[in-house]
């Protein structure tokens, strides 16, 4: 599970849009409504937890998985991902600027490992319009919010300011932003569309399953950890690490794995699952590893075990008919064989210690016992 906290509301980051220099090109914000493409969201407030798509959040992740080594204990991205993009960009003789600027790129995350975190970015934003504008705005003013002319533009250039901190961050972004432009326009776009098309009943039956039946089991865990409400996203590069980005009660959002298939519809719901779980998955952690633990980054490893671990045990808890599913998916998702015995393989391979296990357990024995 990665997630992030965001303190500051979301209309603070992008509220000011308007006032702000257009970038330009690129693609806009959209959702989409079965097989008839994008369109504007229109989804009821009614509707607890909605499951949405939004392409500038999967351009923006299809350009870090384009970008970086995905060495990472359960992968960010779906395995060969980056590479079945480079076969159909060549069928497609598309060579855009993300291509060409590659190397360079790659060698600024490689000397800034930190910048993976700005993944989460295109969470705080609406559209890919207010996202451009935004970084227009902060590289304009050096990543300095007394250049903003107002509180709005400010704040949204401190927003940005904390993932990009140095002048060589900014120019990164710079760029990153202008390949991402160009990729759009000769490729993910179509590319992004067809897609939708394609897994159209995916996203209906995802929809179906989650609203129907996983929800309302798994809701009294999410209002008593404070995640009563807010959208759910598909997104086509992801695996089995989503990307959370909490903001309060009621404004929440967690980015998942677009499943290829009906079959594997599912799938989303055990990364939901992974993802619900992250809170109580860090501080079992935090609560019981020593620092030289976390200095060398078995915390890390710890953490990324423990919310897979928690996701099983929130499967366990309210829809044991999936657990064994749950189990394979991740063992799959880190290249491990479930053998004749699913969970011993499952068990070992996600280890934890004795006291991270058990203040697990007792955390999500807590919260379920909740109101």
């Amino acid at each position: 599970m990665k997630s992030l906290v965001r303190i500051f509301g979301l209309a603070s980051a992008v509220g000011f849009a308007a006032a702000c220099a257009s970038v330009g090109g690129g693609t806009g914000g959209t959702v989409t409504n079965g097989g008839a493409g994008p369109t504007t969201q229109t989804t009821s407030p009614a509707i607890i937890w909605p499951i949405k798509t939004r392409e500038h959040v999967d351009l923006w992740l299809h350009g870090f998985a384009m970008l970086q080594e995905d060495t990472t204990f359960v992968p960010f991205f779906r395995r060969g991902y980056s590479m079945d993009m480079i076969v159909l960009k060549n069928r497609a003789n598309v060579v855009s600027q993300l291509d060409a600027n590659r190397d360079k790129l790659r060698a600024r995350l490689t000397l800034n490992p930190q910048l993976v975190n700005a993944q989460f970015v295109p969470l705080s934003f609406a559209t890919w319009s207010e996202l451009t504008q935004t970084v227009d705005l902060f590289v304009r003013a050096g990543g300095d919010p007394r250049a903003a002319s107002s509180q709005g533009q400010a704040s949204a250039i401190a927003f940005l300011a904390a993932y990009f901190q140095t002048g060589a961050d900014r120019d990164w972004l710079r760029l990153f932003v202008q390949s991402l432009d160009d990729e759009s326009s000769r490729f993910y776009h179509s590319y992004w569309l067809q897609q939708q098309r394609e897994r159209s009943n995916v996203l209906d039956l995802v929809d179906t399953l989650w609203q129907r039946t996983y929800r309302p089991r798994m809701q009294r865990f999410l209002n008593n950890t404070q995640q009563a409400q807010g959208s759910i996203l598909l997104s086509l590069p992801l695996d089995g690490e989503g990307r959370s980005l909490t903001n309060g009660k009621q404004s929440n959002t967690i980015t998942v794995t677009f499943p290829e298939r009906p079959s594997d519809a599912v799938e989303a719901i055990y990364v939901i699952a992974h993802e619900a779980v992250g809170g109580i998955a860090s501080t079992a952690v935090n609560d019981n590893i020593t620092p030289e633990q976390r200095r060398t980054g078995l915390g890390e490893r710890y953490q990324s075990a423990a919310a897979v671990r928690g996701g099983a045990l929130l499967i366990q808890r309210t829809s044991p008919e999936i657990l064994d599913g749950y189990m394979r998916y991740y063992l799959k998702s880190v290249n491990r064989p479930a053998g004749s015995n699913v969970q011993a393989a499952f068990t070992a391979t996600f280890a934890l210690t004795d006291t991270i296990r058990d203040a697990l357990v007792r955390q999500l024995d807590v919260v379920l016992g909740g109101i």
